[in-house]
């Protein structure tokens, strides 16, 4: 099991817990987490699972491809640790994670 923070703007804070191999999308979304709408279901064609991975974080979710890249240039709010959580697949090593969540998905 991988354990999760997500932390909405206002400072809200979500503690999960997620079997290893989910994707974080997957997590928030069956966990409830507001702000994690998900349109596209995790297909990488939208920008609507876009979080905020804490800093100390990036090195272990790994690299984003052009794909990404390309949705991410959606959203209004993007900041240098944006990611879509769809295309972050949870491991072990990740147990701990913090992410936030924008104020609105675009």
């Amino acid at each position: 099991m991988v354990k999760v923070l997500f932390v909405e703007h206002d400072g809200t804070e979500h503690n999960v817990e997620v079997n290893s191999g989910d994707s974080l999308m997957q997590a928030a979304v069956s966990n409830g987490v507001p702000g994690i709408d998900a349109d596209c279901g995790g297909s990488c064609s939208c920008a609507t699972c876009h979080v905020y991975v804490s800093e100390e974080w990036l090195g272990k979710t790994g690299e984003v491809d052009p794909i990404e890249e390309a949705m991410l240039g959606l959203s209004t709010d993007r900041k240098e640790n944006s990611r879509l959580s769809c295309q972050i697949n949870l491991t072990e090593e990740m147990d701990g994670l913090v992410v936030g969540t924008p104020e609105f998905q675009f």
